[in-house]
């Protein structure tokens, strides 16, 4: 059990890769940003008063000040950053929002006539938040939370079987089936109706993340070395492509274990 709660929290940051700004709730705004570290000009105030607006919830840049469901699943926050990309005719600021692995999801742009410093940036920064959505955080985020909660390694001492709360995700968990290719056995995880994983119970990181395209029983997989490929049902069987390089592949076939 140990092992499948550090599995899930990797596929946490897996999980990031696929995301868009509006499929988060929370948000850091930071006190001062990088380019305007002589004067803020009163932006952290605006992003956050506007962000706000939007439904996001503005958190601490102090982890310790988390709320409890971020706490446990900080790749369900967002960093905000504001980059000066202003000219001598304009100022020109860039919003841009980071996911956990520091990666920018998004990248908004805003500029304003107007000379002064302070006014000019605000206005700038107002009009790269046009594009910004309104906040609907996904359900695939609260269910990595649950998973994250029922088999939290905090609540779980060595040499004792923790009894987990039965949440939805416990019971995706119980449907779960074993496949191995021969070599290796791997545990199929559902995460969600259109994601789930390969684990090895050997290692912390998934052996691959499997999500459903527009096609019947074909998934875009994501490996754990980082590649992207596919994988697909065949006469029962679990396939993927293993990518050998110079655009050539391997097939790797897993069977179920009954």
């Amino acid at each position: 059990m140990k092992k499948l709660s550090v599995i899930i929290s990797s596929f946490c940051v897996m999980l990031s890769y696929a995301q868009k700004v509006s499929d988060y709730k929370y948000v850091v705004v930071p006190g001062t940003f990088e380019s305007f570290k002589k004067d803020n000009y009163g932006l952290s105030a605006l992003l956050t008063k506007n962000l706000k607006a939007k439904q996001y919830t503005i958190i601490s840049e102090n982890r310790g000040q988390w709320p409890e469901d971020a706490n446990a699943n900080p790749c369900s926050v967002l960093n905000a950053d504001l980059v000066n990309d202003s000219n001598f005719l304009r100022n020109k600021i860039i919003l841009e929002f980071k996911d956990c692995n520091s990666k920018v999801i998004s990248s908004e742009k805003g500029g304003s006539s107007i000379k002064e410093f302070a006014e000019g940036y605000q206005d700038a920064l107002s009009k790269a938040l046009v594009a910004i959505p309104i906040s609907k955080p996904t359900e695939q985020n609260n269910m990595v939370y649950s998973m994250n909660r029922d088999y939290s390694m905090n609540n779980v001492q060595e040499g004792m079987k923790q009894e987990p709360v039965r949440t939805e995700s416990k019971r995706e968990s119980d449907k779960s089936v074993r496949f191995s290719n021969g070599k290796i056995n791997l545990q199929k995880i559902q995460i969600d109706e259109t994601q789930f994983i390969l684990a090895d119970g050997n290692s912390s990181v998934p052996f691959a993340t499997f999500k459903e395209t527009t096609k019947k029983d074909v998934f875009r997989v994501k490996l754990s070395s980082g590649e992207s490929t596919t994988g697909y049902y065949e006469n029962g069987n679990l396939v993927i492509e293993i990518p050998k390089g110079n655009d050539e592949y391997s097939k790797e076939v897993f069977s179920p274990v009954k």
